[in-house]
């Protein structure tokens, strides 16, 4: 199937060729024409699926310029302040040969130039909830004539504690809308929501946990805490290693890794939520340019980031949420790419271990011998011979498929 099977317009397919796509996803020959037909959407897919492009192209192709005072006919809202960048970017980009206005609403930064763009008229707004309900509460906001709505990310939001300020947000929505929620997972809070915001929906899923999964060569290094720092550099002295995300679980390691990492002769920058807007903006440029090897995150970065030719990713401390695994390994596997993810386990983080395995529905490929193994011995005896990616053969045993119930509670690092 290609672009021109999807109801898409000349100019679109332009755009479309001008960004150099040149297939559709699955999430967007599954959306696309839904949304050219008017229906609401409540999709399951990730970021690097293309989502942005299968809500943004019919989007687009929908409004038509009007004459005169601007007035907000499509409301976007994302977690994070550099989804909403990279948003607005996409539809910046599929309205080139239009007039229509787009801005990017949130914090960070100051709001001046955000409320000078406001007042000179916009199209469409991709905003964070923060900053968006602060300048509703101003009086320089009016959604009342909102034609579309798009809530993205929509489990993050509930995770990073949006939840309220997205609803007051909704609220304020004119009831004749299209409305498009999108969501790597379906907790139960986001499914109450997606109820009473959908009007008879079509459902659509891009599988975002397995296609991920099967993109990306997966490892785990089995290794004492004290010893992860000599072995990601140690891994990081491989030419391969050439643009590398490294994630973290809190900020506070984040700084310290990328100072010791710099140091050390590793161009490295640290990225999490305690860094300015225009520090976090600045560093993503520079990893995104070559300039920086090396990008140390919290899991801020596992969701909503579009890096290209991520080489690899590597999981310095493992997640204990399982779900975040997924997220952060597919930062290098972006629409289908391959990509290769290494992570570093120590004897604490088994458990977290098992439930990551539990998730994916396979067990991860152990990197059987390496300068920093762990002297501490796996919790089972190995029983079978697996391979892992780097031609490296380990035993792995028998793990069990139950979940541990005694999950740890989520440590909001971001």
């Amino acid at each position: 199937m290609t672009f021109k099977n999807l109801q898409l317009n000349s100019a679109m397919l332009r755009a479309v060729k001008r960004v150099g796509y040149s297939e559709p996803t699955p999430i967007q020959r599954r959306t696309i024409p839904h949304i050219l037909n008017g229906q609401d959407i409540v999709g399951c897919a990730q970021t690097g699926s293309g989502k942005t492009a299968a809500f943004a192209l019919p989007i687009v192709q929908m409004l038509e310029p009007e004459r005169g005072k601007r007035r907000i006919r499509v409301l976007v809202l994302a977690p994070t302040r550099e989804l909403a960048a990279q948003i607005d970017e996409e539809f910046g980009k599929f309205s080139h040969e239009s007039s229509l206005r787009h801005v990017a609403i949130f914090g960070g930064v100051g709001q001046q130039p955000q409320v000078d763009s406001l007042r000179r008229g916009v199209d469409i707004v991709v905003a964070t909830p923060g900053r968006l309900q602060d300048l509703i509460d101003q009086g320089y906001v009016r959604l009342d004539q909102v034609e579309y709505f798009v809530l993205d990310e929509a489990d993050r939001m509930l995770d990073m504690g949006f939840i309220n300020d997205v609803k007051r947000i909704i609220k304020r929505l004119p009831k004749a809308r299209q409305t498009m929620l999108f969501s790597a997972t379906m907790p139960q809070a986001i499914q109450d929501l997606s109820k009473s915001i959908l009007t008879d929906p079509v459902k659509v899923e891009a599988n975002p946990h397995s296609t991920t999964v099967e993109n990306v060569a997966q490892s785990i290094y089995f290794v004492e805490g004290g010893d992860k720092r000599a072995l990601l550099k140690h891994i990081l002295q491989d030419p391969a290693s050439v643009r590398v995300l490294v994630f973290t679980r809190t900020k506070h390691r984040a700084n310290r890794l990328a100072q010791q990492l710099n140091r050390a002769r590793i161009p490295a920058e640290a990225i999490h939520g305690n860094k300015s807007q225009t520090a976090r903006t600045k560093a993503l440029a520079r990893f995104k340019s070559g300039q920086t090897a090396v990008l140390v995150a919290t899991d801020i970065a596992a969701r909503g980031l579009d890096i290209e030719s991520v080489s690899h990713v590597i999981n310095f401390d493992l997640p204990n949420i399982p779900e975040s695994y997924v997220h952060r390994i597919g930062r290098t596997a972006r629409a289908g790419a391959s990509g290769i993810a290494y992570s570093f386990c120590d004897v604490n983080e088994r458990k977290f271990l098992r439930d990551i395995e539990s998730l994916i529905r396979q067990p991860i490929a152990v990197v059987g011998e390496h300068p920093y193994m762990s002297t501490i011995k796996p919790p089972q005896a190995p029983t079978a011979e697996r391979k892992a990616p780097n031609g490296n053969r380990s035993r792995r045993g028998r793990r069990s498929r139950a979940r541990d119930r005694s999950r740890v509670s989520h440590h909001r690092a971001s």
